[in-house]
């Protein structure tokens, strides 16, 4: 693929946009004028940009008096325009202006169309804007490339009584004299054209809030004020926090947090007017779960951290967009954990963890970074390997060089490079400069290259001089994976042991095949990964495995006794271990306390109950109610006053699990009571028991349960509620219910929410198939229907079928059905499809062991 057929030529580039626009929200449309300032740096009859679904109406280039028409011709494939001039163009400084007009697509991109009801049940429209990666092409003539940065005044022409918002600051609000009103906003920073953004619409805003000298809003749909307030305060922590880890001040002048009623993905880091999806910022503290809070406050940090990585400093094209978002991520929660020390952010990010694993674990994982030739290459960049990989690669860069260190080189990156773009390379060069650490070295392997290692170790030498041999391999779902000869990874290991009350620890590279290390004395247990910070899995000797569980498990953290389970059950997967094997694992943590490693219990007993055969179900429900009841017992049923978040979190996620997986008839009558109470009286429930009685309903439920959970959807008084129910109506088993849903999702829900809701009912172990049948059935209504991203992530329940025959089909269908924007990620689906149809078969017979 030629490269430069998707890349503008740089012979004429922006500095300064003058852009105005007059949305026409009733007829989904608008009209807009743009003044572009630009330097000609060779002679041209001919300027090129790029437009997609634009009609220009008029085009000149002027300066000083001179005055050269422009003729547009548009290049579909390549959403190029290239304007040809009457005369030739000098180098130096000219005026390129614009006259165009285009659609309010209802795709949820570029400049789309978005809506809400009243009070009244009266629709009224939005006009909003989703431009990352390339889609400001759809809102103006511009170079929308990121490393063609320039300055932007906006103005917006919009009707008398709505919000309108953009990046910068409000100058000036003047009626037009025809019920509108010219709106002038302050010109931004030099940045990327992916970060403009335009809200106009009947929505409500908040009094700013101080925060750090900066005037911090929230925006929301009527009737949503009493749900900004958890926004605005870790939205006002962040911006104080990475304010003083950054040590340079916010890049601008306001910031505004704008919830959208329909949008594709979790939020977007446009400067100072992000936006984002209900669900990721109003929230009702009162009646959440610490993971629906989590959620939120994770989402702000997230985009806010983009203010300055990402936004001030900018890739300096797509294939860069992993160190973008992986950094994000990896300071979501940094900000989070110092925001919310209780929550224990980074033991929870284990789980994060845990879907990165799975993914690289494959054969057709890719590199953290890869070539992007054309804008479909950049949408496939939007990955768990992109945010979770790379923040878990960046974690384990941050705790062998040390937080301070660290930290000084993201200073020095973000100081050296601002209002510029980078090369991942450069912030490897800064925290080289700042720790004196061989970085380059050491992470280019992490980052160019696809899967991750797996780490043995047993102990050698002598009582008196012990040693601890460490090798690696990749790790796969295949076993007889090659070890490493010559291209492994160089890889950071902190480990931690002890005997009787003395404890050590270290900090290893294993820069070979095989390296051994002395150790201080013989340890009676040994930690490989301490803090479960580095990114990779352990294979523990029988000795230490033992010594571990058997007098170590006291000394390791929740993070490593997460990562003892999650390893467990990958090699269970991978054939190393039985499923027989690894129960007994869970059965030797049955005394576990914390939420996180639970959770990571509970989803692998959730894992295994797809491969049991229905005439030994009834013996694993035995299995799982002999496992999860003595915890839910030693907690409580009931809530304690006094206790914290997690407590009660870990109290819904055992509950759920007894009544879904474990089928306990006890429990099952519990969550109706539980859930009968919280429909009377919301406040008298814990939000945690709350949500976790609705999943076992659904899992146990019929017509009457979803008729109720439909209407209280719709009803719903926070947007987690109404997720809540809604989401849960896919687990309902009862053919005619699904079929119900189907309707819906094709119907009364939300465009951004229906290839969810129905990726959930793929997973259903009743009534998938039948989901899956509809899908196939009607693939190019929902093509046209959903938003293109969506698509890839409606279909991921494929990776939970275990009938070959299934696989099969589906693996043929997609064969003549390509993804948009997710072919890398669906040949994942499908891989980790086979796998578990390979479990199943393996395991069927001999599990659970009578």
């Amino acid at each position: 693929m030629d490269a430069d057929r998707y890349r503008l030529p740089r012979n004429v580039v922006p500095s300064s946009y003058e852009l105005t626009l007059e949305p026409d929200l009733e007829a989904a449309r608008f009209s807009g004028d743009v003044a572009i300032r630009i330097d000609v740096r060779d002679p041209v009859r001919e300027v090129v940009l790029n437009t997609l679904e634009l009609e220009i109406d008029q085009a000149w280039l002027e300066r000083d008096g001179t005055r050269l028409e422009a003729n547009p011709s548009f290049e579909e494939e390549t959403e190029r325009c290239r304007l040809l001039l009457d005369g030739t163009a000098d180098p130096g400084a000219w005026t390129l202006r614009c006259n165009f007009r285009g659609v309010l697509n209802d795709r949820l991109e570029g400049f789309y169309r978005s809506s809400l009801k009243d009070d009244s049940g009266t629709e009224h429209v939005i006009a909003t804007t989703q431009f990352e990666s390339t889609h400001a092409r759809m809102a103006f003539p511009c170079w929308d490339e990121p490393d063609l940065k320039a300055t932007f005044a906006v103005t917006l022409v919009v009707p008398d009584g709505v919000l309108a918002l953009s990046n910068g600051s409000e100058v000036s609000s003047e009626p037009t004299g025809d019920g509108r009103r010219r709106v002038v906003y302050a010109e931004t920073m030099k940045m990327s054209t992916y970060l403009v953004a335009f809200v106009v619409g009947p929505l409500g805003i908040t009094k700013p809030v101080d925060a750090a000298g900066t005037p911090l809003r929230v925006a929301y749909p009527p009737g949503r004020d009493t749900l900004t307030e958890f926004a605005l305060e870790s939205g006002a922590f962040a911006l104080q926090y990475f304010s003083d880890y950054y040590g340079i001040g916010y890049p601008a002048g306001k910031l505004d947090l704008v919830a959208i009623p329909d949008f594709a993905s979790g939020a977007m880091e446009n400067l100072g007017c992000i936006t984002f999806r209900e669900t990721a910022l109003l929230v009702d503290p009162e009646r959440a779960t610490q993971q629906e809070l989590q959620r939120v406050a994770d989402v702000v940090h997230h985009e806010i951290a983009h203010m300055w990585f990402g936004d001030l400093v900018t890739m300096r094209w797509w294939n860069g967009l992993w160190l973008n978002e992986a950094f994000a991520t990896f300071m979501e929660m940094k900000c989070t954990d110092a925001f919310r020390p209780e929550w224990k952010r980074w033991a929870d990010f284990g789980l994060s963890r845990t879907a990165a694993f799975e993914v690289d674990s494959l054969d057709s994982t890719r590199p953290i970074e890869y070539e992007v030739v054309s804008p479909k290459d950049s949408a496939g960049m939007f990955d768990i390997l992109t945010y979770e990989k790379g923040a878990a690669v960046l974690r384990m860069l941050e705790q062998y060089l040390g937080e301070d260190g660290f930290r000084d080189g993201v200073r020095h990156y973000l100081t050296t490079h601002a209002y510029g773009n980078t090369e991942t390379t450069d912030l490897w060069d800064s925290l080289e400069e700042t720790t004196a650490a061989p970085v380059r070295r050491l992470m280019d392997g992490w980052i160019f290259r696809g899967g991750y290692p797996l780490v043995s170790g047993e102990l050698t030498g002598s009582e008196d001089f012990p040693k601890l041999k460490l090798s690696q391999k990749r790790f796969s779902y295949h076993s007889d994976a090659p070890a490493v000869q010559g291209q492994g990874w160089i890889i950071p290991v902190i480990i931690k042991y002890g005997w009787d009350e003395y404890q050590s620890s270290a900090k290893l590279i294993l820069d070979s095949a095989e390296n051994t290390f002395d150790l201080s004395f013989k340890p009676d247990w040994l930690v490989i990964n301490s803090g479960a910070t580095g990114f990779f899995r352990v294979n523990y000797s029988a000795e230490l495995l033992e010594a571990l569980l058997t007098r170590g498990l006291n000394a390791m953290s929740p993070s490593e006794r997460y990562g003892l389970v999650d390893d467990r059950y990958a090699s269970m997967v991978a054939g190393e271990v039985s499923a027989n094997q690894f129960v007994d694992l869970l059965g030797q943590l049955s005394s576990e306390t914390d939420l996180s490693v639970w959770q990571r219990m509970c989803g692998t007993l959730a894992a295994l109950d797809r491969i049991v055969d229905e005439p030994v179900r009834p013996a694993y429900q035995v299995v799982v109610r002999e496992l999860i009841r003595p915890a839910l017992d030693r907690l409580g049923i009931e809530p304690s006053e006094g206790e914290d978040e997690r407590t009660a979190q870990l109290r819904g996620t055992l509950l759920e699990t007894l009544g879904s997986i474990g089928a306990d008839p006890e429990i099952i009558a519990r969550a109706r009571s539980i859930h009968e109470a919280f429909v009377a009286d919301a406040s008298a429930v814990d939000p945690a028991l709350a949500a976790a009685s609705i999943g076992v309903i659904a899992d146990t439920g019929g017509p009457a349960e979803f008729d109720l959970f439909w209407q209280r959807h719709k009803d719903a008084a926070s947007p987690q509620l109404s997720v809540r129910y809604l989401h849960s109506l896919g687990r309902f088993r009862d053919p005619a219910l699904t079929s119900r849903l189907l309707d819906l999702t094709v119907g009364e829900v939300r465009t951004q929410d229906a290839p969810f809701t129905l990726g959930r009912a793929l997973t259903n172990r009743s009534t998938g198939r039948m989901v899956w049948d509809f899908m196939a059935e009607n693939w190019d209504l929902l093509l046209e229907r959903f938003p293109a991203n969506s698509i890839v992530r409606m279909v991921a329940g494929l990776a939970t079928i275990t009938d070959r025959r299934w696989a099969e089909e589906v693996e043929e269908f997609f064969s003549g059905h390509p993804v948009p924007q997710g072919e890398k990620t669906l040949s994942q689906n499908i891989e980790r499809m086979w796998n578990i149809v390979r479990l199943k078969e393996r395991e069927s017979e001999r599990f659970p062991s009578s």
